[in-house]
């Protein structure tokens, strides 16, 4: 949202005759019409409806539109794409700013938010253009369209719009509803280009709407971070700038249910109150909030508590128990709470990896019907017990889609949520099962952030891209793309890639390109102008890819914590020594993009956006980067001893200084094993501060203990080294064995077997 704030105003003409009142497109300049008092003060408010236009004649007129040297619709670099771009015209805006006229009331938030007036502006020139706000059904609009060859067609009702430059040196938004006005404005944001005196707006001729009605992100808020009300109505905001409409919360324990107390922890829940705020604030941007309380699995963080276990298939377990008396009353309990609080049409009750069911107390049902009728049926169940709420229910379909012939059974109003989150050149099987049996389809793909150092946006694109692809040719209604943080240390602002990547499939028909995405993400997302944003995204996808073809899969969380001297950690050394030094280089590279792309917008007089994605950027490439001075380190204490033995073992009393130098390089003030204790120091504090930017505090201590226990075991082995290894060598001259001395003795390297290359008939159906 590239908004230079300090020179936009507002002017709303609001009332019955609001048409009336704003300067006609062909009759009088639209400065003359709106221009502040020269008695007004710079900055100062002023109430729209008590401006007094002044005449006409007394303002020189607007600057008209001239040609973008050689710019063409693809040079937009708009995410989403618009669906159809004929032209491009520049409007200068630089020290000028410019208006916003909204022609009636319900396109007043629109106006503001594309001022984004409480941020603070100076006054705006009297020849400052117009972005005139415009319902299509309006006499302006109509001259407007026809004049441009432009109409409106019944596709583009809900959420269409059109972008045409006025002809007095403005530019025109027209849609048929409040949020086709609100998707054109964020389109308009994306359109202002340059700094100071070199400011414009791009004025393109474009018609645009989406593929798919529901364009969805699923929200892990069970598993680690909560988030703080203030990152929610950032992460709102955000969402509603590229277009997402829904918007889902994923509960498993963390609302605070007056029917279940003890499962909610004091601050590690959201209060109703907070849930209606944050209702309240969504429905501003066009946002439906969609609350998920899993109702089947994954439920374990209920079923531990004594009193709450015996609804539980097993004891203390994650999975409800269908049959027992008191689970369908808790569920309709749960849900039942959530209609008060969430208004929206629809509730997801997940019912996703059951794994438990049938290995307890419905081992005998499962045995006698099959898994599949019992799973089916108890979804059956759940839906009546939830028809007093009104409700369409959504359901993961990962236990179904395993049972086509009975999938038929479930009531026709469900919506199924197919899920996988490898990059697979075709999903067409998850989704026909539901689509043949009646059933309305949202496609669910993943931004692959879980477990990650940064998330893997190599298999994330390709994720999203074939899976929505499919969705739309087989007539899904939905993306539901998802975040989950299955180990705690999820920090969203790494996610906006795939997250933003998810919003252009699912609003662009057909294949998207990941491609054109990657080109334009820097720019849309952060205006950054030098590309170099983008190559950075590319340099940690390069590192997830090499981690890959070492057999690692990616940049994993494990490979940060686990000890490089430990059995774990020697095998894990193994295959990373090869890639080792190119993975350095690529997350190295990563950061120093970012630094070339904060300074050339600090030289151009500019500033990056979104700076918490950039933090969080830097943060996933300083914590890959460290993977590898690990493991180097490590390898380099090994080898150094290995030399300083040696020479230890010659008995020449003259090379005593360079065993001496070699024992002081493994660990004292700057040695190899204080690099590693540095390491988890000093990435603990930026990860502190990039937890606190967008979580409460619950569950942060978890995550800095790990840091702390991490750094704390490096502390001891060069406090160990100092005071046992190199004291025992300037007192006697000798040195004990690399395992009493702490350092690993590498396995004996085994002979290598070519494996017997069989056919892949596997399909990862869970969270890696």
């Amino acid at each position: 949202m590239r908004l230079r704030f300090a020179l936009f105003s507002l002017f709303l003409c609001v009332g019955a005759n609001a048409a009336a009142q704003a300067p006609p497109f062909e009759q009088s300049t639209p400065a003359a019409q709106t221009a502040p008092s020269e008695q007004t003060p710079p900055g100062a408010q002023v109430a729209p409806a008590m401006r007094t236009p002044p005449p006409a004649e007394q303002t020189a007129p607007a600057a008209a539109p001239t040609p973008a040297a050689a710019l063409t619709c693809a040079d937009l670099h708009l995410v989403p794409a618009p669906r159809e771009c004929v032209a491009v015209t520049a409007i200068p805006i630089g020290g000028l700013g410019f208006f916003v006229a909204a022609a009636g009331a319900e396109d007043g938030f629109t106006a503001e938010d594309l001022t984004e007036q409480s941020l603070g502006k100076r006054e705006v020139q009297k020849d400052a253009p117009f972005i005139r706000l415009e319902r299509a059904d309006s006499e302006p609009a109509k001259a407007l369209m026809e004049s441009a060859h432009l109409s409106f067609d019944a596709a583009m009702h809900d959420e269409g719009y059109v972008l045409v430059p006025d002809g007095q040196g403005g530019l025109a938004v027209i849609a048929e509803t409040a949020a086709g006005i609100f998707y054109g404005a964020q389109t308009v944001k994306q359109l202002i280009r340059g700094s100071g005196k070199d400011e414009v707006l791009l004025a393109p001729t474009l018609r645009d709407w989406p593929a798919m009605a529901h364009r969805g992100l699923s929200d892990d808020w069970s598993r680690g971070p909560l988030p703080n009300m203030d990152f929610l109505r950032r992460e709102i905001r955000t969402l509603a700038a590229y277009k997402i409409n829904t918007f889902s919360p994923y509960f498993e324990h963390t609302f605070a249910y007056s029917s279940t107390p003890a499962a909610a922890f004091p601050g590690g829940s959201i209060t109703p109150a907070e849930a209606r705020a944050l209702v309240e604030y969504a429905a501003q941007y066009h946002i439906t909030v969609i609350p998920e309380q899993e109702a089947f699995g994954h439920l374990h963080n209920v079923l531990k508590f004594e009193q709450y276990s015996g609804l539980g298939e097993t004891p203390h377990g994650a999975v409800l128990a269908p049959g027992d008396p008191a689970t369908l009353p808790q569920i309709a309990a749960w849900f039942g709470e959530l209609a008060q609080v969430f208004p929206g049409p629809y509730a997801h009750i997940g019912a996703d990896e059951t794994f438990e069911l049938g290995l307890g107390r419905t081992r005998d049902l499962v045995k006698d019907r099959g898994l599949a009728a019992v799973y089916l049926d108890f979804l059956t169940q759940i839906h009546t017990a939830l028809v007093p709420n009104h409700k369409r229910l959504l359901f993961w379909g990962d236990i179904a889609v395993s049972s086509p012939d009975l999938v038929g059974t479930l009531p026709k109003d469900m919506i199924a949520v197919p899920w996988r989150y490898d990059a697979e050149p075709d999903f067409t099987a998850l989704i026909l099962p539901f689509t043949k049996a009646g059933l309305e389809t949202w496609v669910a793909p993943g931004v692959n952030n879980w477990s990650r150092l940064y998330p893997n946006n190599n298999e994330a694109l390709g994720n999203i891209r074939a899976f929505v692809r499919d969705g739309q040719k087989l007539g899904s209604t939905g993306m539901l793309n998802t975040v989950w943080n299955d180990d705690g240390e999820g920090i969203f602002d790494e996610n906006w890639f795939g997250v933003l990547f998810g919003a252009t499939a699912s609003w662009q028909p057909g294949e998207s390109s990941e491609d054109t995405f990657t080109a334009s993400f820097g720019l849309a997302f952060h205006g950054d102008a030098t590309g170099k944003i983008n190559q950075a995204h590319q340099a940690l996808m390069a590192a997830h890819a090499l981690l890959k073809k070492a057999g690692l899969g990616d940049a994993r969380d494990s490979y940060f914590w686990v000890d490089p001297f430990s059995p774990e950690g020697q095998r894990v050394a193994v295959k990373l020594r090869p890639v080792e030094s190119e993975l350095r280089l690529d997350a190295e590279r990563a950061m120093t993009l970012l630094a070339d792309a904060r300074a050339a917008a600090k030289a151009a007089g500019a500033r990056l956006e979104n700076p918490e994605a950039l933090d969080a950027l830097e943060l996933g490439a300083r914590r890959i980067d460290f993977v590898g001075l690990k493991f180097e380190a490590a390898d380099d204490c090994v080898s150094l001893y290995d030399q300083a033995r040696a020479l230890a073992a010659t008995g020449d009393t003259a090379r005593r200084s360079e065993v001496s130098e070699l024992l002081h390089t493994i660990g004292s003030n700057n040695g190899r094993l204080q690099d590693i204790r540095d390491g988890y120091t000093l990435l603990s504090d930026l990860y502190r501060q990039a937890w606190a930017r967008d979580n409460r505090p619950y569950w942060l201590q978890t995550n800095m203990d790990r840091y702390a226990q991490s750094a704390q075991l490096w502390m001891a082995r060069g406090d160990r080294w100092q005071t046992q290894v190199i004291q025992q060598w300037n007192d006697t001259h000798t040195l004990p064995p690399p395992q009493e001395a702490g350092l690993p003795v590498p396995e004996p390297k085994a002979p290598e077997i070519a494996p017997k290359k069989l056919p892949d008939k596997s399909k990862k159906w869970w969270k890696m």
